[in-house]
């Protein structure tokens, strides 16, 4: 399991993509339309630029979720082991947690929990 086996992966998952596109070429008759490159919503045609700019805010709402979201996966597994393993799996998940609940003060201190 060396570099070797690295590069056949590499050459087997590129080489899996291509056909995948050489086949859709050609058997799939692709037509021209200028339509069909145009931006589509729900059905009615866009007005003005598609390249908006949105608040970060957005953006830090979402990786406090994702966040949280990761935390909720790892405490999974600990729920279904901590009466196999004992007080070590809770100290583990008190650090766990007690690291979480500082990167969230951080976050809630540099105000990307603002609302606009």
């Amino acid at each position: 399991m060396g570099s070797s086996s690295l590069i056949v992966l590499l050459l087997a998952g590129l080489a899996f993509s291509a056909g995948g596109i050489a086949v859709a070429r050609l058997f799939v008759k692709g037509t021209r339309n200028p339509q069909k490159g145009q931006p589509y919503e729900c059905g009615v045609p866009t007005e003005g630029s598609p390249w908006n700019q949105f608040n970060v805010g957005y953006y830090l709402y979402a990786l406090i979720f994702l966040i949280f979201d990761v935390e909720l996966i790892f405490l999974y597994p600990w729920a279904v082991v901590v009466k196999r393993v004992g007080m070590a799996a809770l100290a583990e998940i008190i650090v766990f947690l007690f690291v979480l609940y500082m990167g969230f003060l951080y976050a809630h201190k540099k105000g990307a929990l603002k609302w606009m």
